[in-house]
Formats: C-alpha cells, sequence, structure tokens
C-alpha cells in the first residue's frame, strides 16, 4: 500500500498543474478508493468528491507560494522554476494536498503523502499543520513542523527550521503543542522554537540558531550572539 499512495501522491501533484483529463481523474478516483478500502470505515465516495472539491482552492494557494517564493528568492530566475524544481514548493504542494485529506478525518494516508514528502526533499511537515496564504520555504532541508503548529500568512522559512513541541507526551495528543507563527514572520536557519502557547509576533525576525520557548512580541528581533575571533596568519614567523 506504500507504493500505491506514492505513486497516488505523485500522480495527483501532477494532475493539480495538468490540463483537465477526465481520464486520468478516475483513475485516481479509482486509486483513491482501493486504498480506502485498508483504512477507511467512513463513505469512501463521499470522502472522495469533498477532497476533490477543496483542490481548485489548494491550486490556488499554490500559486500563491509559488508568487511568494519567485518574489523573495533571488536564485529564482521565473516560476516555472519553482514549479519544475524547488523542494520547498514541492513539499508545500504535498502538505497542502494531504491537510485537505487529513481535515476530512481520512487516516494513515495524510500521514503516509506527508512521508513521501519529507524522503523526497528533506522537508518533515505534519499534514495537520494549519499554514496560510504565500508560504515560503527556502531550501528547506531538515524543517520540521509539527502537528498543531499555526503559520499564518507571508511567512518565510529556512532549512533546519523546527517548530516543535516542549515534551513527547501522549496525554498532550489532543492539545496544542506546537507554536503559532503570525503574518511576516521570517524565520532563519536552524531556529528551534518549541511550545504549543508561543506566539512569535507579526513581523517579526528570528536569527540562525536561536532557541526559543517563550513568546516574542510583534516587530521583534531576535539573535544569537557567538564569540568569533580571526586572526591574521604570521606567514610562518614565529
Amino acid at each position: 500500500m506504500k507504493d500505491t499512495v506514492e505513486d497516488f501522491t505523485k500522480k495527483l501533484f501532477y494532475a493539480l498543474f495538468d490540463d483537465e483529463d477526465e481520464k486520468e481523474w478516475q483513475m485516481l478516483k479509482s486509486t483513491f478508493l482501493e486504498i480506502g478500502k485498508q483504512v477507511c470505515k467512513k463513505d469512501r465516495v463521499l470522502t472522495w468528491e469533498a477532497f476533490y472539491k477543496t483542490l481548485p482552492e489548494v491550486r490556488r494557494k499554490l500559486d500563491l507560494d509559488a508568487i511568494a517564493i519567485n518574489k523573495n528568492d533571488p536564485a529564482s530566475k521565473c516560476l516555472e522554476e519553482v514549479y519544475l524544481a524547488y523542494p520547498g514548493f514541492h513539499a508545500i504542494a504535498i502538505y497542502r494536498i494531504s491537510h485537505e485529506l487529513y481535515k476530512l478525518d481520512m487516516p494513515i494516508i495524510p500521514r503516509m503523502m506527508s512521508e513521501y514528502a519529507h524522503n523526497l526533499t528533506g522537508i518533515d511537515i505534519h499534514p495537520g499543520a494549519t499554514i496560510g496564504e504565500s508560504f515560503f520555504i527556502d531550501h528547506g532541508t531538515g524543517i520540521v513542523i509539527g502537528e498543531t503548529s499555526v503559520i499564518k500568512k507571508h511567512v518565510k522559512i529556512f532549512q533546519g527550521v523546527t517548530l516543535g513541541g516542549l515534551q513527547v507526551n501522549k496525554s498532550m495528543a489532543s492539545t496544542k503543542r506546537h507554536p503559532t507563527i503570525e503574518d511576516h514572520v521570517t524565520i532563519y536557519a536552524n531556529a528551534t522554537i518549541l511550545g504549543g502557547d508561543i506566539v512569535i509576533g507579526a513581523h517579526s525576525t528570528i536569527g540562525a540558531n536561536v532557541w526559543i520557548s517563550e513568546s516574542v512580541p510583534e516587530h521583534s528581533l531576535v539573535t544569537y550572539k557567538t564569540e568569533i575571533k580571526i586572526r591574521p596568519k604570521n606567514n610562518g614567523v614565529r
């Protein structure tokens, strides 16, 4: 089933950006229904129909994500490059697809889809996370975004960022364990933000390598200072 889910996810990703192909969508529906036999106790046809109706909105959000990446990344030459060659965009796309199934209470499958994206890109986004429009992941390797994370609009995240929980405890399964990131926040490489009651205020910048376990007000700059000493070479003279 794992191979089937990965193939389904890949074809669904492509179908979002291809011209309407009724035959392809019928094949995707059949695969979905077949997968659902093994994991879904609900009416699989109704689940597919509800999921299918969300896809135009998924595509709209993905176009905004691509525009945000192209606008903010100086290395991006055009939108086509983002769609075809950016692992961050690929991870966001599969997240947005799997998130819709997660909201429909489709068990296991969204997690398998997110793990497929994780294997491809090195970016681990739980399908339960809530992520707003115009989301920009730069590079992306090593990013972890937990299930109850809330990321609002126009947020930029760099490689190695963790939005996690302060502790791993099964009794907290139904509580908010991961932080909230408000609009227009930038989080630089390897920053770690932990805790369900943590809010990073709008228009803040979180510098590289910081560790945050308390809320940050709006328009803040949070940095980690380390002392680096550079001494000139003595050209072999002692």
